[in-house]
């Protein structure tokens, strides 16, 4: 990963996210009810999106900012541009 971002944190964000995961599958094989899956996957998106958000933050805060510092503003505000184009599919 780049170092705009904390790899850690995503990593371990990621993690919860497989577990949830996991955790959806076997509401699946015990028959849990489908409003309850519902639930669940909602909680994964919702986490998803953070992640995503954090990513996003980090790649503002670095990225960005030393793009613009560098004086490559064209360039930068095209990466920024397809990054957030990327996170508003993740909604």
């Amino acid at each position: 990963m780049t170092s705009c971002m904390d790899e850690q944190a995503i990593t371990n964000r990621l993690k919860r996210i497989e577990g949830q995961v996991r955790g959806l599958m076997k509401m699946v094989e015990d028959g849990k009810t489908c409003e309850e899956i519902l639930i669940q996957i909602g909680s994964v998106k919702a986490a998803l999106h953070k992640t995503g958000q954090v990513i996003l933050e980090g790649h503002l805060h670095h990225c960005v900012l030393d793009g613009i510092r560098d004086g490559k503003e064209d360039e930068t505000i095209k990466k920024l541009s397809s990054a957030i184009e990327q996170f508003s599919r993740i909604v």
